[in-house]
């Protein structure tokens, strides 16, 4: 190709604007996204139906057990924002990005669009970079949606108002409402090592449904690593170990020191894991 052909052909930021917005749009119109979606925007409203049933005789909840947060939602309902946090983050969400994650690239190759794609000028890392930004909307969306629907459902079932911290410090409505935002932001940050090593397996296959699968086995097994006693000095390179320090975000002062652990060790995964995907999709024979 001359260096004129080169010039015609090259990717313009425009179109590759126009690519990702294609992408995101894609993404979240199938059917499969949606459901997941509603999954995740479900949990909130179970936990909060559940807490109101089981108090509505003037008990209590959970007797201790239960996701964090649990026993303060009856008094504040801006609490099952929180709880529905952790619980949808060591399991719904993850899964949710898994298998996204795992379709990205897998999905196309095994339907056969994959290749009307590389015809066009996109080349395969900025296709690749456009993949993964996408999987990254899905889980900012994906933590919104279960602090929103938290949010609502907590309005329509508990009193609202002042926040009393971990800490013991009391911040108003909004400062808490502030503070939420905040977490549902750090769990959508917690989650771009997982979207990594999703989109990592989705270049090993042809087979959506295979990487979607070897994606949330990962998951799992390496979940269920983490609780093992006997795996204490691995546990903290594992990339689920630090995903709820999100939680520290309700003290006063912050505590940063988790935090900054997770999001580095999350930066780790998604460099590792994405240098990975890049030298495998650029290699790989996708007329195979």
């Amino acid at each position: 190709m001359s260096q004129a052909e080169a010039v015609l052909y090259r990717p313009r930021p425009l179109w590759s604007l126009g690519l990702l917005r294609s992408e995101i749009g894609m993404t979240f119109r199938r059917g499969r996204t949606l459901v997941l979606l509603a999954v995740l925007a479900g949990v909130p409203v179970l936990i909060g139906i559940a807490v109101k049933i089981e108090t509505g005789d003037g008990g209590s909840v959970g007797g201790g057990g239960g996701p964090a947060f649990l026993s303060q939602i009856t008094n504040n309902g801006l609490f099952l924002v929180f709880t529905s946090l952790a619980a949808t983050m060591p399991l719904f969400l993850p899964m949710a990005i898994g298998v996204i994650a795992g379709d990205s690239i897998a999905g196309e190759s095994g339907s056969g669009t994959l290749r009307y794609l590389l015809v066009a000028p996109a080349g395969r890392t900025r296709l690749l970079l456009v993949k993964y930004a996408a999987t990254m909307a899905f889980c900012l969306v994906g933590a919104l949606v279960v602090a929103l629907s938290a949010l609502l459902t907590g309005a329509l079932l508990f009193p609202l108002g002042e926040v009393t911290l971990l800490s013991g410090a009391t911040v108003s409505f909004g400062e808490g409402l502030l503070r939420a935002l905040a977490m549902a932001g750090v769990v959508a940050l917690s989650l771009i090592g997982v979207a990594a090593i999703g989109l990592f397996i989705s270049t090993l296959t042809h087979s959506g449904l295979a990487a979607m699968a070897t994606t949330v086995g990962l998951l799992i097994t390496v979940q269920i690593l983490d609780t093992v006693p006997q795996l204490g000095s691995l546990q903290p390179y594992l990339f689920p170990h630090y995903w709820l320090s999100f939680a520290d975000l309700l003290r006063d002062p912050v505590y940063w020191e988790q935090l900054q652990k997770n999001l580095g060790l999350q930066a780790l995964y998604a460099a590792l894991f994405g240098s990975a995907a890049w030298a495998r999709f650029t290699t790989r024979d996708v007329t195979a």
